[in-house]
């Protein structure tokens, strides 16, 4: 991997030569700390025969440092000025799907093998999209790895008591848990709020309700905040 795509000086450069400025609308900050990369990679438990799915892996980062690891790399990339870019750059074992994730992400998991894991340093806009898509597709990842805003995070991973509706959307998947909070200067551009890597482990569904019936009773409650159940 290019250690210079953790500077960013090297990514103004790349941004000028591709036309690009990191957009607010799909809330692009490129990690440039290499030690946070590892600490991604650590908790995704990656290994050798493992098909990992990447959401927005920009210019490549996490992507590069993911590729020798496991077995093969799907990253969706809405950018399509990047294509140059990674015609030149991807290995063997990396697969680039263009498009929006959020409209391309559950016809292309029917197509992937159990097991999947997606590791992701996500959009800040799309975060909560991204893992509704993910949870609620039939054929569910294994793990997700994130990199999402702390608070957020911390919402997600909130006991009963202070619960948001997101957190109970997670929480009736999976298991979340934080496992190191990311400040703003470990990006470029540098964001607004720190950051937080956060992993869904055991996902799966035990419930004598189908999804339908228990959002729906869940909509219901969190509609009136105030008010008990």
């Amino acid at each position: 991997m290019d250690k210079n795509l953790f500077k960013p000086t090297k990514l103004k450069q790349l941004c000028e030569k591709y036309q690009l400025r990191p957009s607010k609308q799909y809330g692009q900050n490129f990690l440039i700390s290499e030690s946070v990369i590892e600490k991604i990679i650590k908790a995704g438990d990656l290994k050798k025969n493992d098909t990992v799915v990447e959401i927005g892996p920009g210019f490549g980062v996490l992507t590069f440092a993911m590729a020798p690891l496991v077995k093969r790399v799907i990253a969706f990339e809405i950018e399509r000025r990047l294509d140059e870019y990674w015609q030149k750059n991807k290995s063997e074992n990396v697969e680039i799907i263009w498009g929006d994730a959020l409209k391309r992400l559950t016809a292309y998991g029917l197509r992937l093998k159990p097991g999947y894991k997606v590791v992701a340093n996500l959009p800040y806009q799309i975060t909560s999209q991204v893992l509704r898509v993910l949870l609620e597709q039939e054929n569910k990842p294994e793990s997700i790895t994130v990199m999402v805003q702390k608070e957020v995070g911390e919402r997600i991973v909130a006991k009963p008591g202070d619960m948001s509706l997101l957190a109970l959307s997670v929480q009736y998947y999976g298991e979340p848990k934080i496992i190191t909070k990311v400040s703003k200067g470990n990006f470029w551009p540098e964001p607004k709020v720190d950051s937080a890597v956060f992993t869904i482990s055991k996902i799966s569904r035990v419930s004598k309700f189908t999804d339908e019936e228990f959002f729906r009773i869940a909509r219901a409650g969190f509609a009136n905040k105030r008010k008990q159940l």
